[in-house]
């Protein structure tokens, strides 16, 4: 892989990686076909997320784009590199808000270089309506730009607000939060036992008093795009490596044509059933975190083929998920009497868009509705390629030395720390996600705005309970039973003190991820106190974190996961609330200003992207294709600037 390097440009609070598509070479040509068209329909989504993630999103991205690409200005001049810097914050973030805080960007340009600009760059370029001057878009344009107070959160979780009507998200227009969880409420009021998942695919929008949905599908809104999703998923079933497969998807076809949500369900059950594809995709309106009310789907895609090697380590994972269950520390009457369909696999991404481009989970689980997993299973994967350039970015950075005093555990995390991750990452995914039940009549949205939150946590607690366990030794998966005190130490560390620096100041956490980190650090610091299980400690100016019990940790972990699953079991609302509000959401501002300050000396960007690689056909002189290779030499703003001239569908 000559043209290949890990790290590209850095900007902002970002590093941009690549990855590599390992044993890519060695596929058979259908298999590559067949993944170059998923990938296709993988990249056409990119203007829904956009669209999706804030209503002013794609004008202000193919602006910026006109701007940069047709400045005739000096190029280094401060506003210039200045409005250069926004524009890669927006790339990345699929719009004007950072991607994990929510937070509006605020730009380091002024309002008057923008306006200067725009009158001066290329007018074919930018999206002007009909009759519409330069000047008139620009006036639409910048108070989102530029008024921090207009719409300043893209998710707003704050307690005692309507958060659908503080949160810039483009999935209501004219409602409060009440109207929506009433309108949802009457719909699943005659929800049989395969109820479907009421607003995944729509905007829900008052107009005269009334309220209707707007359906994403052909024909309806985000159509333009989904045409093309679906011209290549069309394409791609001619490559379908068995008859499930391509049956699995024609459903996806249909749901997108029609919108119907049984439809999707039936795609799901159909998708997770099929186990024996080397290559597999999720393409749709799937993960709820961009909803404050964790109903609408963002738009992802991600294509993917097995990592033959490391599979071995989550199919024994799985092949035990019963003895898993059996011996969780949870109430018995909120474990599943019987594990049904859990298949896991390390995969290798091969192509990344919407909502999982550039910044992308490390580990997928789904699908999301729990009575399809109670019934048909799962299907969970961790991402071995993307955990490998992330490794491999952070190695030899400093970090470990900056927060942790003690050499030992250093040296121990060194030794231990890649192996024991990526097993927490396939417990979560593997196994957490799909553990435990729903008590019958509990609704899968009881906990609201932090059923997120609940969910993540209940997740990493089972893989946090388990990495500790002696099974996993006996399993094989590691070699030794004090291993987990790598992975120990390390979530706490970063729960309690060093993921505050993806935190600006003065701001509480509002990311459902990062919130759960917080949670169950910060509660099981506090429900150790007595004992002394753990400390925060100063030495010389810093702060510093100790375990001194590492046995009754993990008994901490044992009774939070059995509260989080009774929570998430039996739907107790104000229990969500309590917790999350009480441990997960509040910032320490003395030590937020610490962390900052170390974390800023070692020169590093908090957050991580990828550029996809570029999958090039190779073609005899009668045009047939003869071989599809993977080329790492495309660079962020290449990259991009391609996209949003390429997979240009709604603007």
């Amino acid at each position: 892989m000559e043209n290949y390097k890990c790290q590209d440009v850095r900007f902002a609070d970002i590093q941009m990686l690549r990855y590599r598509l390992d044993g890519f070479d060695k596929l058979p040509l259908n298999s590559k076909k067949l993944i170059y068209c998923l990938s296709e329909a993988t990249l056409w989504g990119r203007d829904i997320t956009f669209d999706q993630f804030g209503k002013y999103n794609l004008k202000i991205r193919k602006t910026l784009e006109a701007v940069f690409l047709s400045y005739k200005g000096d190029r280094q001049d401060k506003e210039f590199l200045a409005l250069t810097e926004y524009l890669n914050r927006v790339w990345f973030s699929n719009g004007i808000y950072h991607h994990y805080g929510c937070e509006k960007f605020v730009p380091d340009f002024s309002e008057q270089f923008l306006r200067n600009a725009v009158e001066n760059c290329n007018k074919e370029l930018l999206p002007l309506g009909k009759g519409e001057t330069a000047e008139q878009f620009i006036d639409e344009l910048s108070k989102p730009v530029f008024d921090p107070s207009f719409m300043p959160k893209r998710v707003n979780m704050d307690e005692g607000v309507d958060v659908v009507k503080e949160s810039a998200c483009n999935f209501y227009d004219g409602v409060t939060q009440k109207e929506v969880e009433d309108f949802y409420k009457k719909q699943s009021a005659n929800d049989d036992d395969e109820p479907v998942s009421h607003g995944l695919n729509t905007t829900l929008v008052k107009s005269d008093g009334a309220l209707t949905e707007h359906v994403w599908k052909i024909g309806g809104l985000y159509g333009a795009a989904i045409e093309h999703i679906v011209f290549w998923l069309n394409k791609a079933k001619g490559y379908a490596q068995n008859d499930k497969q391509r049956q699995y998807i024609e459903t996806l076809v249909d749901y997108y044509t029609t919108g119907d949500l049984k439809t999707f369900n039936k795609y799901c059950i159909e998708w997770v059933q099929e186990h024996s594809s080397d290559i597999d995709f999720v393409n749709g309106f799937i993960e709820v975190y961009g909803d404050p009310l964790g109903l609408k789907g963002s738009w992802e895609g991600i294509v993917e083929y097995k990592d033959m090697e490391a599979t071995k380590r989550t199919k024994t994972i799985s092949d035990n998920a019963q003895w898993f269950e059996d011996h969780s520390p949870v109430d018995p009457r909120f474990r599943k009497k019987k594990v049904k369909g859990v298949t896991a696999h390390v995969v290798r991404a091969a192509m990344l868009g919407g909502d999982e481009y550039p910044s992308t989970a490390i580990g997928i689980n789904l699908p999301n509705a729990d009575w399809i997993r109670a019934r048909y299973g799962s299907k969970s994967v961790t991402i071995s390629n993307l955990i490998g350039a992330y490794n491999e970015a952070a190695h030899g950075n400093g970090f470990k030395e900056e927060f942790i005093e003690d050499k030992a555990i250093v040296s121990f995390i060194d030794k231990y720390g890649d192996r024991c991750d990526d097993l927490h990452t396939d417990l979560h995914e593997c196994l957490g996600h799909g553990s435990g039940r729903l008590l019958d009549g509990v609704s899968p949205d009881a906990l609201k705005t932090y059923g997120s939150t609940i969910e993540e946590a209940r997740a990493d607690l089972f893989g946090l309970y388990y990495i500790a366990d002696k099974k996993l030794v006996e399993l094989g998966l590691l070699d030794n039973e004090e291993a987990y005190k790598a992975s120990y130490y390390t979530y706490i560390m970063n729960g309690l003190m060093t993921q505050l620096v993806r935190i600006a100041p003065g701001n509480r956490i509002e990311e459902a991820h990062m919130r759960n980190r917080a949670l169950i650090a910060h509660w099981v610091y506090e429900h150790g106190r007595k004992d002394n299980v753990m400390e925060m400690y100063n030495h010389g100016g810093k702060t510093f974190v100790r375990i001194n019990d590492y046995d009754m940790l993990r008994e901490l972990f044992a009774r939070l996961l059995a509260e989080v699953q009774r929570i998430k079991s039996e739907g107790d609302y104000d229990a969500a609330r309590h917790l999350v509000e009480t441990y997960g959401v509040n910032v320490d501002k003395t030590l937020h200003e610490e962390v900052l300050q170390r974390y800023s000396r070692l020169n590093l960007a908090p957050y991580k992207g990828f550029i996809n690689p570029v999958l090039k056909l190779e073609k005899d002189n009668a045009g047939n294709i003869t071989d599809i290779t993977a080329d790492y030499t495309e660079a962020y703003a290449e990259q991009m600037l391609r996209y949003s001239t390429d997979y240009a569908a709604l603007i």
